[in-house]
């Protein structure tokens, strides 16, 4: 038997006979085919892209400069702190002009109505005195309380809610 060069290639036509040789070889004419695809065509459609890009581009410069214009019109001054410029104001609706002096106006009546006389209803005979005052009445008079029930037992001094019981057990702690 004998063995092959290392250097054979499978398709090698000296390997076929009959049939399967005539595969291998070219016909003559056969180089490319010519009716692929016309150069004509191919310019025409190169020439149609480049006019094509060329008015895409002369239209968005347009375009482009338009915009800016249109931009420079609306624009703010170039110095918005300059003393002749009115100043900006916040779109509408402006709720606070002068926060500072609302929350001034605010507090100054604030502090009227805790430190000062007034009526709070007229109709019911409401008045309205100083907190100071209010405070000093209420520890000399003491607060108002419930009456107790009858039949309930007040609460053991010293009692306190366990801390491990969420506050349903009661305990004697110290103090």
């Amino acid at each position: 038997m004998a063995h092959h060069d290392i250097a054979h290639r499978p398709n090698d036509p000296a390997d076929f006979h009959g049939a399967d040789a005539q595969y291998f070889e070219t016909p003559p004419g056969a180089g490319y085919e010519h009716t692929d695809a016309s150069v004509w065509t191919i310019v025409k459609f190169g020439f149609w892209l480049t006019v094509s890009a060329v008015v895409i581009h002369v239209g968005l410069g347009f375009m482009y400069s338009m915009l800016k214009d249109q931009a420079m019109e609306r624009s703010a001054p170039r110095y918005p702190l300059a003393s002749n410029v009115d100043p900006a104001l916040p779109a509408q609706p402006r709720l606070q002009q002068f926060p500072r002096n609302e929350i001034y106006e605010f507090r100054v009546k604030e502090e009227m109505v805790l430190h000062g006389y007034g009526w709070a209803d007229k109709a019911a005979g409401t008045v309205r005195i100083p907190i100071d005052q209010a405070m000093r009445l209420s520890l000399e008079r003491g607060l108002p309380a419930r009456a107790q029930e009858p039949g309930l037992t007040p609460e053991t001094p010293g009692l306190f809610a366990s801390d491990s019981s969420a506050g349903r057990v009661m305990e004697r702690r110290r103090q």
